[in-house]
């Protein structure tokens, strides 16, 4: 059985580590948090996300450490899952990942292994991970996936295409066989250089968050014609050029990868000299959206009669409220006056409390 270590097994990194655990591997997993790791090994974890407690009950080869001398020496291919928040400036936080490069280089140098960095980062930054650590044996190379909250198990094994951003050819083809074997599609490999690879991450997602925007976008224009916005996308979305993907008329996009991703971006093309108009104006549309949506409800509704919102998450799959245009929608209109009761699960309800207080009234559903 062949063995593979993870860093960082968070919400993302316990998702990979049990989809490799099912294709045959051998997985350590490492976090820094002991009574997370102790409910890993026992099998005790509550999670949110689909089919995650499913599937460690069902796991007979993966466990978890806080020991990253065990985690490095555990594998010669390590997987990297850690996060990259935003900062204020709206460029990726590589503070975790360095943490990881450096305590990588206080454990000295090794005869060859592969470290595979997952988490989004911005154009570049994975070269300078190899140029830090190539002294020390390492090859890096980027693999970021395309998944969303909330079906993150289906999504890595139902891929449509896997992005490799490969540190050498052997790096590639390790990480081809790798996706192979753990994928139940047949997903269309695209192996590139690193920088090559960081662009098409964040550049997928700004065509989808473009595509979200003008959708959008024209469902306002037909809305205010007094038409029906879906006959119109509906019909947009036949023509094969276009596709019926994401164009729907209704919350604008949001949670954790699309909005960040399409500012970074913006910013990325501007650090080249390029304005990105497309992304600017996909990240104001959506914006003006929203303001179109409250302003449009206020204007319809009668504010004595109380609203009933379900899911205010940024999408009805996730327990996420990052950035979601349910709750902000929900936030605008209950500051114009609006009775706004939301049926949640009990997490969010509790998280929703803690912010907002009563500016809603809340019902809890089951999950």
């Amino acid at each position: 059985m062949e063995n593979v270590s993870i860093i960082g097994i968070g919400r993302l990194g316990i998702c990979f580590a049990l989809t490799l655990e099912r294709a045959g591997y051998s997985v350590l997993g490492m976090d820094l948090n002991q009574a997370y790791v102790d409910a890993i090994n026992s099998k005790t974890l509550e999670s949110h996300e689909h089919n995650v407690v499913n599937y460690l009950n069902e796991s007979s080869n993966f466990v978890a450490t806080t020991d990253l001398a065990e985690t490095l020496d555990h594998a010669s291919v390590i997987f990297m899952v850690v996060a990259t928040p935003s900062l204020e400036n709206g460029r990726y936080d590589h503070s975790q990942v360095q943490a990881v490069v450096d305590a990588v280089k206080s454990h000295g140098s090794v005869d060859s292994k592969h470290l595979v960095i997952c988490c989004t980062t911005m154009p570049e930054y994975c070269d300078t991970v190899q140029d830090q650590l190539l002294e020390y044996g390492y090859t890096v190379s980027y693999n970021p996936e395309f998944i969303a909250q909330g079906t993150i198990l289906r999504d890595q094994a139902y891929p449509d295409m896997v992005l490799i951003g490969q540190g050498s050819d052997e790096a590639g083809d390790i990480l081809q066989n790798m996706y192979e074997r753990m994928t139940l599609s047949e997903p269309k490999i695209h192996r590139m250089s690193r920088v090559e690879a960081e662009i098409t991450k964040i550049g997928l997602n700004c065509f989808l968050t473009t595509k979200i925007s003008y959708a959008n976008m024209i469902g306002d224009i037909v809305t205010n014609a007094g038409g029906n916005p879906s006959t119109v996308l509906t019909a947009i979305g036949d023509d094969t050029r276009v596709g019926n993907k994401y164009i729907n008329y209704g919350y604008g996009y949001g949670g954790p990868c699309f909005p960040r991703d399409n500012r970074v971006l913006a910013l990325y093309a501007q650090d080249l000299g390029i304005r990105a108009l497309i992304s600017m104006a996909s990240d104001q549309s959506n914006h003006e959206h929203l303001a179109f949506q409250i302003r449009q409800f206020v204007e319809n509704n009668n504010p004595e009669i109380p609203i009933n919102l379900s899911r205010v998450t940024y999408k009805p799959e996730s327990t996420l409220l990052t950035e979601s245009q349910q709750l902000a929608f929900a936030v605008g209109v209950a500051e114009a006056g609006f009775h706004v009761n939301i049926r949640e699960r009990k997490v969010v309800v509790e998280e929703l409390k803690r912010a907002y207080g009563d500016l809603f009234t809340y019902q809890e559903e089951e999950e």
